[in-house]
């Protein structure tokens, strides 16, 4: 919120006029103290309450705009102020007052979220709040969510998912850490639930088996060359170490020479720098009408599919079948490892995401991590080709 909040007499007409700002803003009642109607860059409209009870300052959220009038907004505020609302009494009443999860969820965190990460990601969280924390505990209280309904709705979606349920669980912390920094929980239930344990070993390629992936997808293209768009996705993310999502959605406008000038990255907007084998292999992309760099095969205005069918032919065919596709992406921080990259270039390179890694990194130049990204590129087409590398840092 930013600036004075404005003061009007309430309408049900003039909430219905109010219009979504770049940050959002509060508009203050002048029949009801306190009360205000809190407009979002989304769009949602929710009655909020500032004022004091029991000597203490008091925010809270009185309901959706959609859902209750002016009225019965002030009818809300009413109670605050002559101390008959359940927040002016003890435990058992205040614990009324917790909102649903589904509704602290939907207006309050998400949209805060939404604000600070990429699209890509946002809509990612999204998808897990939907299909898989809402119908969970959508219905139920923020302090009626104890530790065993976790654990075992985490259990469950481990049997299943274990990778997704380690980054379901993580965006549960979130929201509950949010709910307990806004007091509706006086604990945190996640707290003690341990996510899956990882793979004790990070996979990366060695030179030998880089070169037998390539001639791999060599032999796969000659078979079927409508292949070439995949076989060239894998190349680039063995040759740049992006993320596959930002390969695959990468479009011609943020291809700028020896940069990629990605604007919708994981961790937002970021620049990566393309070796001279990697460059080769955008270059060779026919240009369509299409904005992707690798349109969808049926429909020009998509990306290519997510589920790259290639990859799981060739690492089967090139007999490294314990390889994930995001292994590549490691294959080239070791790469850079052991050509002597210091680890915070090799952060910044990747566009890595972790806050205590980009303070470490945020000194590294342009220059610096230009360069290193020719020599590792340079490294990985050398072992594509069945070479060592040609030099080394």
């Amino acid at each position: 919120m930013t600036g004075r909040a404005k003061k009007v007499r309430l309408t049900d007409a003039g909430v219905a006029r109010l219009r979504p700002g770049e940050t959002e803003y509060i508009v203050r009642d002048t029949r009801a103290a306190g009360l205000g109607v809190r407009v979002r860059p989304s769009g949602h409209r929710s009655f909020v309450w500032h004022g004091t009870v029991n000597s203490k300052v008091v925010r809270t959220t009185i309901g959706s705009a959609a859902l209750m009038t002016v009225e019965e907004a002030r009818s809300a505020c009413r109670t605050l102020l002559d101390g008959s609302h359940p927040l002016c009494a003890g435990d058992p009443a205040r614990r009324a007052a917790v909102p649903l999860f589904r509704d602290f969820v939907m207006e309050d965190w998400l949209p805060a979220y939404r604000g600070r990460y990429s699209s890509g990601w946002g809509k990612r969280v999204d998808r897990m709040v939907k299909r898989q924390l809402l119908p969970a505990f959508g219905a139920m209280r923020l302090d009626r969510i104890g530790r065993p309904a976790i654990e075992r709705w985490f259990d469950a979606m481990s049997r299943k998912t274990p990778g997704a349920a380690n980054t379901t669980l993580a965006v549960l912390r979130q929201i509950v850490s949010a709910a307990k920094a806004a007091g509706h929980v006086a604990n945190d239930p996640v707290a003690g639930v341990r996510p899956n344990p990882g793979r004790k070993m990070t996979r990366f390629l060695s030179e030998e088996e880089i070169g037998l992936l390539h001639r791999t997808l060599d032999r796969l293209v000659q078979e079927r060359p409508s292949r070439r768009a995949q076989a060239d996705v894998i190349r680039l993310l063995l040759l740049t170490g992006c993320r596959k999502s930002e390969i695959l959605t990468l479009r011609w406008s943020e291809v700028d020479g020896d940069m990629l000038r990605l604007v919708d990255a994981k961790t937002g907007p970021r620049t990566g720098w393309l070796s001279e084998a990697a460059q080769v292999a955008i270059a060779r992309q026919p240009r369509t009408a299409s904005a992707f760099v690798f349109p969808s095969p049926r429909n020009a205005a998509r990306p290519q599919s997510r589920n790259l069918g290639l990859w799981h032919r060739a690492r089967r065919e090139a007999r490294i079948e314990d390889v994930r596709l995001h292994d590549l992406r490691h294959t080239v921080a070791s790469q850079a490892v052991a050509q002597g990259v210091p680890l915070p270039t090799v952060a910044r390179m990747l566009g890595h995401s972790q806050p205590t890694m980009t303070l470490r990194y945020a000194h590294v130049g342009d220059r610096e991590v230009e360069y290193a990204a020719e020599r590792v590129g340079a490294s990985i087409a050398a072992a594509m080709q069945g070479r060592h590398a040609p030099y080394r840092l």
